[in-house]
């Protein structure tokens, strides 16, 4: 069954500035007080709130309130959802959603899904659900420094756990989540990519908290002599551009030239998609210019050297990018080793674990969880751990300009150049320049009226794997990594029949 939602908004024929909620990258020139766990709350009043703003906030992004959201929602195998919440109600399963994460608009997608489509289907169908129809779910802690206390209120109420993405082991948030997922009368969610990539067509690889979560839920119910199943549930989620708007993409790609000070090659209003190829070499220009002058920043202040670049015509196009591909891994891996070798860490697993730990690194310089009380150090004290606080942030920068790229392949727009792949890269591109040029949230421009597709996988069963898991601590392992695996193909698919 596919069921989708529509909201009409105003017309917009120009790109207006807009905000795109970031991890905001200017220093922290004072230390601060460690990050307190905030316990979840559920409150159906603050449900209620998020749901009544919910149609404004779909169509509206939420700084400066100007046309630039999605307008429309559709969703398919509903009814598998409405099914699973039916069984959960009636204490015959437990289960949580793995939910793909690729925007900061996704978690109001699923807002809607589960307040507005699961309960329409249910209608429909006969089936009487109890309300509310919602879950918990983990949430980033780093959210709240730039968002403010009020979101963290607002997650709370919303029955949201915060965790610290970057440690091996977060205990309280890990014992709230376990407790919850085999006590409550909500489901749980998560997104297993672990942070957004800004690409529609690419899950980043999958973080192994899901299935551990899985495993531990069907472990808790045993000792609790419960004979729940445990289920997780993938739910894909694609965007695209309603209408493709290629002078608005003219319009971006012309505003990045300016700023890095190359020639401006501005179509105009003729614009359109039989320009592709001329957008292509426009894009792939920006991203070799940026990456020179990158390298470059890199070789003259940090002292870092790079493998001398093949060299190769730009007509050769397949080489090109297969060249620039391997310029911008390079350049990723020297940035993360500057933030590494400052924190003293080790220069060893995947770029987004590599980045978690140099977060977390950050944060135990900044938000000072071995000093109780930071009023009670003499004036010397303190500003030395001011000093300590604002020099880590300036190095945790390398890291956040990393995390931009953490799914760019070099030829995601050369292998499908659809307007949702030069939009995406552009975009990319554009908060890039914007950070380096010291904007606190860069204001993304609007290319246009979005629209939404949500895809509800079958729910894979973590109870059927039990038996393989608790063989013993190198099958436990195996299991997880097969049961993660198993995950990320599910979502993938999700996004080639989206």
């Amino acid at each position: 069954m596919r069921i989708w939602y529509q909201f009409p908004i105003p017309n917009s024929q120009f790109p207006i500035p807009n905000s795109q909620f970031s991890i905001l990258l200017y220093p922290t020139h004072h230390a601060q007080p460690k990050l307190e766990f905030i316990p979840p709350a559920f409150n159906p009043f603050v449900l209620k709130i998020a749901q009544w703003s919910l149609p404004f906030l779909l169509r509206f992004r939420i700084r400066r309130w100007l046309p630039a959201g999605i307008t429309r929602i559709e969703a398919t195998n509903v009814e598998l959802l409405v099914d699973l919440y039916r069984q959960f109600q009636q204490g015959k399963i437990r289960f949580l959603i793995a939910l793909r994460h690729s925007e900061v608009e996704d978690p109001l997608c699923m807002l809607h899904l589960l307040s507005y489509m699961v309960p329409k289907v249910a209608r429909q169908q006969g089936i009487s659900l109890q309300y509310p129809i919602h879950s918990h779910f983990f949430y980033e802690r780093g959210m709240l420094l730039w968002a403010g206390d009020w979101l963290g209120w607002l997650f709370s109420g919303g029955g949201g756990i915060p965790i610290h993405r970057g440690r091996r082991m977060d205990s309280a948030a890990i014992r709230t989540g376990r407790k919850l997922f085999i006590d409550s009368k909500l489901p749980m969610a998560i997104a297993p990519e672990g942070a957004t990539n800004n690409h529609s067509e690419i899950v980043s690889p999958l973080q192994p908290g899901v299935a551990q979560m899985g495993f531990w839920c069907v472990e808790d119910l045993l000792k609790a002599n419960r004979a729940e199943q445990v289920l997780i549930v993938p739910i894909g989620i694609r965007y695209r551009y309603i209408q493709p708007h290629w002078v608005k993409l003219d319009w971006l790609l012309s505003r990045l030239e300016a700023d890095t000070g190359l020639p401006v090659q501005r179509i105009g209003k003729s614009a359109s998609s039989d320009c592709k190829d001329v957008f292509y070499q426009r894009l792939f220009q920006l991203g070799e210019y940026l990456l020179s002058e990158m390298e470059q920043f890199y070789r003259r202040f940090y002292h870092k050297n790079f493998p001398e670049p093949t060299s190769i015509s730009t007509e050769e196009a397949v080489d090109a990018n297969q060249v620039l591909a391997t310029r911008l891994q390079n350049l990723l891996n020297v940035a993360l080793q500057v933030g590494e070798e400052y924190f003293g860490l080790p220069t060893k697993g995947t770029v987004i674990e590599r980045c978690r730990k140099l977060e977390e690194a950050g944060w135990q310089y900044i938000y000072r969880e071995d000093i109780p009380d930071l009023e009670s150090l003499s004036p010397f004290q303190r500003g030395l751990a001011d000093w300590i606080a604002q020099e880590a942030s300036l190095r945790m920068r390398h890291m956040r300009l990393v995390e931009s790229f953490v799914a760019v392949t070099g030829t995601y727009v050369k292998e499908k150049p659809t307007f949702e792949r030069f939009a995406e890269t552009a975009l990319i591109l554009f908060d890039t320049i914007a950070r380096i040029k010291g904007k606190k949230i860069p204001h993304r421009p609007s290319l246009g009226k979005r629209s939404v597709q949500m895809t509800v996988g079958e729910p894979i069963s973590v109870t059927q794997r039990w038996s393989a898991y608790q063989k013993n601590r190198q099958a436990a392992k195996q299991s997880i990594f097969q049961l993660t695996q198993d995950l990320q193909i599910a979502l993938e698919e999700m996004i080639g029949n989206g």
